[in-house]
């Protein structure tokens, strides 16, 4: 039995079914996405996007949709399913009566005594996609026509019918290929039987409408070339694959190929096996190199602090140690400036730290990590000595104070209009907590594996010192029990944070224990949620508890009250720290939360955030690498502290 279905009831109610994303994805960075019902509901939705060379490999949508017909006795049913407007036409999901997604989607249409399955294979290691369709039962022979709907556009962007689309087509073995525009990759359409006839008929559907964009307050309407239409019989018990690939395929080997990859692709019998899929694909393996997708369908790869982030669960805790140092390597070769010079991410470099200690813990030799990374995390911190970056610097106290104007410096980065929702300009309480951390680890590491005589550890241990001594006072404060979100000039901002978990959860904590307790009741007591950490408390007048309406009053959710998975390892750190074995019933509680939702909003992915008010409805990217890789290495705790006797 699928681990994931769908029964018609949800399917045909299309209030329900259009809220419910397939996605899937590759580790060459390619991918599908669209709703249950194949119809397509934001800009982002297509049967293949990929990264595109010629382009500094962004993501282009190639092919939107496809529409598959079938004639009975002189009439034509039409499976597929557009918005126009208001309207759907054609409304093909009537015909839909299942839809699993074991080990690949496939959803099943019924029409009359026929029964007609489509199954939709992203190939893991090309940028290809395969639909297999087949004739489960039907009285006499039919005709299917398929009919494909071309882009060849950004994701981020819409296109319009324009004279500069080169509509023609060139043939190839068994199919056609079309390029739009200069630079893009040919798309090849390729059948695995010859027993078709292609009929050229070059238009274009103008006003697609995506519902989602329209919602979000968007551009929401485009125009979809359609070149022509493939068309073939069937009869009981036949099947055929339509083959969309950037590389022409040898028609022969359509078939093998499908069913080998289908083999090859793992079945799902657990909400773990999913989560560790997720994490598979959101591992980039192109030209070979090794990065992390920040999430689908619309975040971007290899970014900085969402790399660091999620590099220890995607990777060491996910059964992938060995993908470690290929994705680090590549990181620190294509972010030599925010490393080392300027950055709008002040924290991030910081976190380089914590991520090797990981490394190390989990039994990577500390010498050989040291002498491989060690220049990079002292050069990291050389970077925020006085006059080096513009935007942070060191001060007399041993602190670190983030300021540019009308610029978000941390990962609370939302913007309105220019200007950022939270710009937090001062000292940062976690900004220094990684300060503080990545300090203690290189010196104490260049002291076991450095030079004797390191001029590093006579310059930098006494700013480490320092911001020993200043930090807690800084920071907190103890007629509300819990540390201020961060310091300006004037003075402590107590907006009830998560960010002040980070104090607690790096490794070398510049807090005393005797106020940990204190700080951890107020983030379970306003922050903490069913579906992941607040961003701000309930109580604050800025709080925004639902992630709806305009582009604007969902920036002011984002990071004012959502809910974020990711926040649930800082907290799961500190409290498994603090009170050991006896988390683990509660920490099991909030992981079965995401894995009930499996079938919400992205159908087997992780989100990247919640509604901070309950029921904690799914918003943001379907499928998040810091929300899976916290998961995974919150799971790893909940078994690591299981076992402690």
């Amino acid at each position: 039995m699928a681990f994931l279905k769908f029964n018609k009831a949800e399917l045909v109610n299309l209030s329900y079914s259009l809220k419910r994303e397939i996605i899937c994805a590759n580790r060459t960075g390619a991918y599908c996405n669209t709703s249950i019902v194949a119809c397509n509901t934001r800009r982002y939705h297509g049967l293949l996007g990929v990264p595109v060379d010629n382009f500094g490999g962004s993501k282009y949508m190639l092919l939107s949709a496809v529409d598959e017909s079938l004639m009975v006795n002189g009439k034509l049913f039409n499976l597929g399913i557009h918005c126009y407007g208001d309207i759907y036409e054609p409304r093909g999901h009537k015909y839909i009566v299942d839809f699993s997604a074991d080990p690949v989607p496939v959803i099943t249409y019924r029409v009359g005594q026929i029964e007609f399955t489509k199954s939709i294979l992203l190939v893991p290691d090309k940028d290809q996609v395969m639909l297999r369709y087949e004739l489960k039962k039907s009285p006499s022979k039919i005709q299917m026509i398929l009919k494909p709907f071309l882009a060849f556009r950004s994701v981020h962007s819409l296109t319009s019918q324009n004279s500069s689309a080169r509509t023609d087509y060139k043939p190839v073995k068994n199919g056609v290929a079309f390029n739009m525009y200069e630079g893009f990759p040919d798309l090849n359409l390729q059948l695995s039987t010859s027993a078709f006839e292609y009929k050229p008929s070059p238009c274009w559907y103008n006003g697609v409408t995506y519902s989602d964009e329209a919602r979000r307050g968007f551009a929401c309407k485009e125009d979809l070339f359609v070149p022509g239409s493939f068309t073939l019989s069937l009869s009981e018990g036949d099947s055929v694959i339509l083959s969309a690939s950037v590389s022409e395929e040898n028609p022969s080997t359509i078939k093998r190929k499908y069913n080998a990859a289908l083999k090859a692709t793992p079945g799902i019998g657990s909400f773990r096996d999913q989560l560790l899929h997720c994490a598979d694909v959101l591992i980039r393996d192109r030209n070979g190199r090794k990065s992390i997708t920040a999430g689908f369908s619309w975040l971007y790869t290899g970014l900085l602090r969402e790399t660091l982030f999620a590099l220890p669960g995607l990777t060491i805790y996910a059964g992938r140690p060995e993908a470690f140092e290929e994705i680090l390597d590549d990181l620190i070769a294509t972010n030599q400036e925010r490393f080392y010079s300027r950055t709008t991410q002040v924290e991030a470099p910081l976190m380089l730290a914590g991520v090797l200690r990981e490394y190390i813990e989990s039994g990577a030799s500390a010498k050989a990590v040291w002498k491989k990374y060690g220049s990079v995390v002292k050069g990291v911190i050389e970077s925020y000595a006085p006059g080096v970056r513009k935007e942070i610097a060191l001060q007399p106290d041993g602190l670190l104070w983030a300021q540019k104007d009308n610029t978000a410096l941390t990962w609370m980065n939302a913007y309105i209009d220019g200007r950022p929702v939270t710009e937090r300009a001062g000292y940062q309480v976690e900004t220094n907590a990684f300060w503080y951390d990545s300090l203690c680890f290189a010196i104490e590491n260049e002291a076991l594996y450095g030079k004797k005589d390191s001029q590093f550890i006579a310059a930098w241990t006494p700013v480490r010192d320092l911001v020993k001594e200043n930090y807690q006072k800084k920071f907190w404060n103890p007629n509300c029990g819990y540390l201020a979100d961060y310091v300006d000039n004037n003075g402590q901002n107590m907006d009830v944070r998560p960010n002040q978990l980070f104090a607690l959860s790096v490794a070398s904590s510049p807090i005393s224990d005797d106020i940990a307790g204190s700080i951890v009741n107020v983030v379970e007591r306003e922050l903490v949620t069913a579906r992941g950490i607040r961003t701000l408390s309930p109580r604050d007048v800025k709080y925004k508890g639902v992630y709806e309406g305009t582009q604007t009053e969902r920036d002011l959710a984002y990071q004012q009250g959502c809910a974020w998975p990711a926040l649930l390892y800082p907290y799961a750190k500190v409290v498994f720290k603090m009170r050991g074995q006896s988390f683990c019933k509660k920490a099991e509680w909030l992981i079965e939360g995401f894995y009930a939702d499996l079938n919400k909003h992205g159908v087997g992915a992780f989100s990247e955030l919640y509604d901070g008010d309950p029921p904690h409805e799914a918003h943001g990217a379907i499928s998040s690498a810091l929300s899976t890789a916290a998961l995974i290495c919150v799971e790893r705790l909940i078994n690591k502290y299981k076992e402690e006797k």
